[in-house]
Protein backbone atom coordinates (compact mmCIF):
# COMPACT_ATOMS: atom_id res chain seq x y z
CA UNK A 1 0.00 0.00 0.00
CA UNK A 2 1.35 3.45 -0.93
CA UNK A 3 2.52 5.57 2.01
CA UNK A 4 1.18 9.12 2.08
CA UNK A 5 3.37 10.01 5.07
CA UNK A 6 6.90 8.78 5.60
CA UNK A 7 9.58 9.94 8.01
CA UNK A 8 13.21 8.90 8.20
CA UNK A 9 15.18 9.51 11.40
CA UNK A 10 13.05 12.58 12.08
CA UNK A 11 14.56 14.47 15.00
CA UNK A 12 13.67 17.69 16.77
CA UNK A 13 15.38 19.50 19.63
CA UNK A 14 14.05 22.42 21.65
CA UNK A 15 17.29 23.77 23.00
CA UNK A 16 18.86 20.77 24.70
CA UNK A 17 15.54 18.93 25.05
CA UNK A 18 15.09 16.04 22.61
CA UNK A 19 11.42 16.12 21.56
CA UNK A 20 11.65 13.65 18.66
CA UNK A 21 14.21 10.85 18.61
CA UNK A 22 14.92 9.52 15.09
CA UNK A 23 11.26 8.94 14.28
CA UNK A 24 10.57 6.45 11.47
CA UNK A 25 6.94 5.93 10.54
CA UNK A 26 4.76 5.29 7.52
CA UNK A 27 1.08 6.05 7.09
CA UNK A 28 -0.62 4.27 4.18
CA UNK A 29 -3.01 6.16 1.93
CA UNK A 30 -6.63 5.81 3.05
CA UNK A 31 -5.76 4.97 6.66
CA UNK A 32 -7.12 6.48 9.84
CA UNK A 33 -3.90 6.64 11.81
CA UNK A 34 -4.23 7.10 15.55
CA UNK A 35 -1.15 8.80 17.00
CA UNK A 36 -1.17 7.85 20.66
CA UNK A 37 0.93 9.09 23.53
CA UNK A 38 0.83 11.06 26.78
CA UNK A 39 1.09 14.83 26.83
CA UNK A 40 4.61 15.88 25.88
CA UNK A 41 5.33 12.66 23.97
CA UNK A 42 6.07 14.41 20.67
CA UNK A 43 2.72 14.12 18.89
CA UNK A 44 2.18 17.82 18.22
CA UNK A 45 5.84 18.32 17.28
CA UNK A 46 5.55 15.57 14.66
CA UNK A 47 2.35 17.03 13.27
CA UNK A 48 3.78 20.53 13.07
CA UNK A 49 6.79 19.23 11.16
CA UNK A 50 4.54 17.33 8.74
CA UNK A 51 2.55 20.52 8.12
CA UNK A 52 5.77 22.56 7.61
CA UNK A 53 5.09 24.73 10.68
CA UNK A 54 8.32 23.47 12.28
CA UNK A 55 11.60 22.52 10.72
CA UNK A 56 13.22 19.28 11.90
CA UNK A 57 16.60 19.38 13.61
CA UNK A 58 17.54 16.28 11.65
CA UNK A 59 16.14 13.61 9.39
CA UNK A 60 13.50 14.08 6.73
CA UNK A 61 9.77 13.65 6.18
CA UNK A 62 7.61 13.37 3.08
CA UNK A 63 3.90 13.97 2.57
CA UNK A 64 2.41 12.62 -0.66
CA UNK A 65 5.98 12.19 -1.89
CA UNK A 66 6.84 15.84 -1.17
CA UNK A 67 9.67 16.89 1.13
CA UNK A 68 8.55 18.94 4.13
CA UNK A 69 11.87 20.76 4.14
CA UNK A 70 12.38 21.41 0.42
CA UNK A 71 8.82 21.54 -0.98
CA UNK A 72 6.99 23.37 1.76
CA UNK A 73 4.44 25.18 -0.41
CA UNK A 74 3.49 21.95 -2.22
CA UNK A 75 3.13 20.09 1.10
CA UNK A 76 0.76 22.74 2.41
CA UNK A 77 -1.50 22.22 -0.58
CA UNK A 78 -1.61 18.47 0.17
CA UNK A 79 -2.39 18.80 3.90
CA UNK A 80 -5.31 20.08 5.94
CA UNK A 81 -4.27 20.80 9.53
CA UNK A 82 -6.59 21.20 12.50
CA UNK A 83 -4.53 22.22 15.54
CA UNK A 84 -5.43 21.46 19.13
CA UNK A 85 -6.40 25.09 19.66
CA UNK A 86 -7.65 27.50 17.04
CA UNK A 87 -8.93 31.05 16.83
CA UNK A 88 -12.07 32.53 15.37
CA UNK A 89 -12.66 36.13 14.40
CA UNK A 90 -15.38 38.28 15.93
CA UNK A 91 -18.31 39.47 13.81
CA UNK A 92 -17.85 36.76 11.20
CA UNK A 93 -20.45 34.23 10.11
CA UNK A 94 -19.67 30.58 9.47
CA UNK A 95 -19.88 31.16 5.70
CA UNK A 96 -17.63 34.23 5.91
CA UNK A 97 -15.10 32.25 7.95
CA UNK A 98 -14.86 29.58 5.25
CA UNK A 99 -14.78 32.21 2.50
CA UNK A 100 -11.80 33.87 4.19
CA UNK A 101 -9.79 30.65 4.14
CA UNK A 102 -10.94 29.78 0.63
CA UNK A 103 -9.45 33.08 -0.50
CA UNK A 104 -6.25 32.31 1.41
CA UNK A 105 -5.97 29.06 -0.58
CA UNK A 106 -6.66 30.92 -3.85
CA UNK A 107 -9.97 29.21 -4.52
CA UNK A 108 -11.56 31.18 -7.39
CA UNK A 109 -14.37 33.48 -6.19
CA UNK A 110 -16.89 31.87 -8.54
CA UNK A 111 -16.34 28.46 -6.94
CA UNK A 112 -16.56 29.55 -3.32
CA UNK A 113 -20.34 29.78 -2.67
CA UNK A 114 -21.07 26.21 -3.83
CA UNK A 115 -17.95 24.87 -2.11
CA UNK A 116 -18.88 26.55 1.18
CA UNK A 117 -22.43 25.20 1.00
CA UNK A 118 -21.12 21.68 0.33
CA UNK A 119 -18.67 21.82 3.24
CA UNK A 120 -21.26 23.18 5.66
CA UNK A 121 -23.63 20.38 4.61
CA UNK A 122 -20.86 17.79 5.09
CA UNK A 123 -20.25 18.90 8.69
CA UNK A 124 -23.99 19.36 9.32
CA UNK A 125 -23.78 23.12 9.77
CA UNK A 126 -25.86 24.24 6.79
CA UNK A 127 -28.46 25.66 9.16
CA UNK A 128 -25.75 27.78 10.81
CA UNK A 129 -24.47 29.31 7.56
CA UNK A 130 -25.29 32.88 8.59
CA UNK A 131 -24.74 32.48 12.33
CA UNK A 132 -21.96 34.35 14.08
CA UNK A 133 -19.05 31.97 14.67
CA UNK A 134 -18.71 33.05 18.29
CA UNK A 135 -22.31 32.00 18.96
CA UNK A 136 -21.63 28.37 17.99
CA UNK A 137 -21.15 25.62 20.56
CA UNK A 138 -17.69 24.12 20.99
CA UNK A 139 -18.71 21.03 19.04
CA UNK A 140 -19.99 23.17 16.18
CA UNK A 141 -16.78 25.20 16.19
CA UNK A 142 -14.78 21.96 15.95
CA UNK A 143 -16.84 20.84 12.96
CA UNK A 144 -16.47 24.25 11.33
CA UNK A 145 -12.71 24.07 11.87
CA UNK A 146 -12.71 20.64 10.22
CA UNK A 147 -14.62 22.10 7.26
CA UNK A 148 -11.91 24.75 7.02
CA UNK A 149 -9.21 22.06 6.77
CA UNK A 150 -11.08 20.65 3.73
CA UNK A 151 -11.42 23.94 1.86
CA UNK A 152 -8.57 23.15 -0.56
CA UNK A 153 -9.44 19.42 -0.90
CA UNK A 154 -6.25 18.06 0.74
CA UNK A 155 -5.16 14.43 0.47
CA UNK A 156 -4.18 14.23 4.12
CA UNK A 157 -5.97 15.55 7.21
CA UNK A 158 -3.87 16.05 10.34
CA UNK A 159 -6.02 16.56 13.43
CA UNK A 160 -4.38 17.36 16.76
CA UNK A 161 -6.60 16.41 19.72
CA UNK A 162 -9.84 17.17 17.80
CA UNK A 163 -12.18 15.81 20.48
CA UNK A 164 -10.64 17.77 23.34
CA UNK A 165 -13.31 19.39 25.47
CA UNK A 166 -16.26 17.97 23.53
CA UNK A 167 -19.32 16.54 25.23
CA UNK A 168 -20.25 12.89 24.52
CA UNK A 169 -22.76 13.73 21.77
CA UNK A 170 -20.28 16.01 19.99
CA UNK A 171 -17.63 13.28 20.15
CA UNK A 172 -19.99 10.79 18.51
CA UNK A 173 -20.82 13.32 15.79
CA UNK A 174 -17.12 13.96 15.19
CA UNK A 175 -16.40 10.24 14.97
CA UNK A 176 -19.15 9.74 12.39
CA UNK A 177 -17.83 12.68 10.38
CA UNK A 178 -14.32 11.22 10.32
CA UNK A 179 -15.74 7.90 9.07
CA UNK A 180 -17.49 9.75 6.25
CA UNK A 181 -14.26 11.56 5.32
CA UNK A 182 -12.46 8.23 5.09
CA UNK A 183 -15.21 6.92 2.80
CA UNK A 184 -14.54 9.99 0.65
CA UNK A 185 -10.94 8.88 0.24
CA UNK A 186 -9.16 11.06 2.77
CA UNK A 187 -6.23 9.83 4.83
CA UNK A 188 -6.53 10.98 8.44
CA UNK A 189 -3.83 11.29 11.08
CA UNK A 190 -5.42 11.99 14.45
CA UNK A 191 -3.70 12.40 17.80
CA UNK A 192 -5.01 11.95 21.29
CA UNK A 193 -3.87 11.02 24.77
CA UNK A 194 -7.41 9.75 25.50
CA UNK A 195 -7.34 6.29 24.00
CA UNK A 196 -11.07 5.66 24.04
CA UNK A 197 -11.51 8.55 21.57
CA UNK A 198 -9.62 6.57 18.92
CA UNK A 199 -10.64 3.00 19.68
CA UNK A 200 -13.54 2.76 17.24
CA UNK A 201 -12.17 4.69 14.29
CA UNK A 202 -8.51 3.77 13.71
CA UNK A 203 -7.23 1.32 11.11
CA UNK A 204 -3.60 1.94 12.11
CA UNK A 205 -1.91 3.23 15.24
CA UNK A 206 1.43 4.62 16.32
CA UNK A 207 2.45 4.75 19.96
CA UNK A 208 4.98 7.41 20.91
CA UNK A 209 6.54 8.27 24.24
CA UNK A 210 9.35 10.64 25.15
CA UNK A 211 9.93 11.30 21.47
CA UNK A 212 10.44 7.63 20.60
CA UNK A 213 8.08 5.61 18.42
CA UNK A 214 7.43 2.37 20.31
CA UNK A 215 5.09 0.68 17.83
CA UNK A 216 3.43 1.49 14.52
CA UNK A 217 1.29 -0.45 12.09
CA UNK A 218 -2.20 -1.75 11.45
CA UNK A 219 -4.14 -2.57 14.57
CA UNK A 220 -4.53 -6.29 13.81
CA UNK A 221 -0.79 -6.81 13.26
CA UNK A 222 0.13 -5.01 16.46
CA UNK A 223 -2.47 -7.03 18.33
CA UNK A 224 -1.00 -10.30 17.05
CA UNK A 225 2.53 -9.25 17.98
CA UNK A 226 1.48 -8.37 21.52
CA UNK A 227 -0.72 -11.41 22.02
CA UNK A 228 0.57 -14.42 20.05
CA UNK A 229 -2.32 -16.51 21.37
CA UNK A 230 -6.02 -15.75 21.23
CA UNK A 231 -8.43 -15.64 24.13
CA UNK A 232 -12.04 -16.82 23.96
CA UNK A 233 -14.79 -16.38 26.52
CA UNK A 234 -17.59 -18.91 26.92
CA UNK A 235 -20.70 -18.10 28.97
CA UNK A 236 -22.10 -21.34 30.39
CA UNK A 237 -25.30 -22.24 32.23
CA UNK A 238 -24.06 -25.67 33.34
CA UNK A 239 -21.31 -26.47 35.88
CA UNK A 240 -18.61 -23.87 35.19
CA UNK A 241 -15.86 -25.87 36.91
CA UNK A 242 -16.68 -28.93 34.82
CA UNK A 243 -16.59 -26.75 31.71
CA UNK A 244 -13.11 -25.53 32.68
CA UNK A 245 -11.87 -29.12 33.09
CA UNK A 246 -13.23 -30.08 29.67
CA UNK A 247 -11.58 -27.09 28.02
CA UNK A 248 -8.25 -27.68 29.75
CA UNK A 249 -7.94 -31.12 28.12
CA UNK A 250 -8.44 -29.75 24.59
CA UNK A 251 -5.54 -29.46 22.15
CA UNK A 252 -3.78 -26.10 21.75
CA UNK A 253 -5.29 -24.77 24.99
CA UNK A 254 -2.67 -22.90 26.99
CA UNK A 255 -4.71 -21.83 30.01
CA UNK A 256 -8.27 -21.78 31.30
CA UNK A 257 -9.60 -19.35 33.88
CA UNK A 258 -12.95 -19.43 35.69
CA UNK A 259 -14.24 -15.88 36.08
CA UNK A 260 -15.84 -15.46 39.47
CA UNK A 261 -16.93 -11.83 39.33
CA UNK A 262 -20.50 -10.53 39.41
CA UNK A 263 -21.10 -11.39 35.74
CA UNK A 264 -22.63 -14.57 34.31
CA UNK A 265 -20.75 -17.89 34.84
CA UNK A 266 -18.01 -18.11 32.21
CA UNK A 267 -14.60 -19.43 31.39
CA UNK A 268 -11.75 -17.68 29.62
CA UNK A 269 -9.59 -19.86 27.38
CA UNK A 270 -6.16 -19.02 25.90
CA UNK A 271 -5.52 -20.98 22.70
CA UNK A 272 -2.56 -20.90 20.31
CA UNK A 273 -4.10 -22.82 17.42
CA UNK A 274 -5.80 -21.69 14.23
CA UNK A 275 -9.54 -21.50 13.55
CA UNK A 276 -9.73 -25.29 13.28
CA UNK A 277 -8.42 -25.57 16.84
CA UNK A 278 -11.01 -23.05 18.03
CA UNK A 279 -13.76 -25.02 16.28
CA UNK A 280 -12.49 -28.25 17.85
CA UNK A 281 -12.57 -26.61 21.29
CA UNK A 282 -16.17 -25.53 20.86
CA UNK A 283 -17.16 -28.96 19.52
CA UNK A 284 -15.50 -30.63 22.51
CA UNK A 285 -17.35 -28.42 24.98
CA UNK A 286 -20.73 -29.10 23.37
CA UNK A 287 -20.09 -32.86 23.06
CA UNK A 288 -19.34 -32.98 26.80
CA UNK A 289 -22.74 -31.48 27.56
CA UNK A 290 -21.38 -28.05 28.47
CA UNK A 291 -24.32 -25.71 27.91
CA UNK A 292 -22.99 -22.58 26.20
CA UNK A 293 -25.04 -19.47 25.55
CA UNK A 294 -22.22 -17.25 24.26
CA UNK A 295 -18.79 -17.96 22.78
CA UNK A 296 -16.61 -15.17 21.38
CA UNK A 297 -13.07 -13.94 21.00
CA UNK A 298 -11.93 -11.42 23.52
CA UNK A 299 -10.71 -8.24 21.88
CA UNK A 300 -8.11 -5.90 23.33
CA UNK A 301 -8.66 -2.17 23.35
CA UNK A 302 -6.17 0.61 22.75
CA UNK A 303 -5.62 1.07 26.46
CA UNK A 304 -4.42 -2.53 26.76
CA UNK A 305 -2.18 -2.13 23.71
CA UNK A 306 -0.70 1.06 25.11
CA UNK A 307 -0.01 -0.50 28.50
CA UNK A 308 1.66 -3.52 26.92
CA UNK A 309 3.84 -1.46 24.60
CA UNK A 310 4.89 1.06 27.22
CA UNK A 311 5.41 -1.48 30.01
CA UNK A 312 8.63 -0.60 31.84
CA UNK A 313 9.03 2.66 29.91
CA UNK A 314 6.62 4.98 31.68
CA UNK A 315 8.23 6.49 34.72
Amino acid sequence: MTAIVETKNLTRYYGEHLALNHLNLQIPAGAVYGFIGPNGAGKTTTMRILTTLLRPSGGEAWVAGLSVTHQRAEVRRAVGFMPDSFGFYNNMTAAEYLDFFAAAYHVPPARRPALIDDLLALVDLGHKRDSDVMSLSRGMKQRLSLARTLIHDPQLLILDEPASGLDPRARVELRELLRELRRLGKTIMISSHILTELAEMCTHIGIIERGTLLASGDVATIMRSLRPHRTFVAHVISDVQAAAEVATAAEHVLAVRVLNDDGPPRIEVDIDGDDHAVSALLTRLVSHQVEIVHFAAQTSNLEEIFLKVTEGVVG
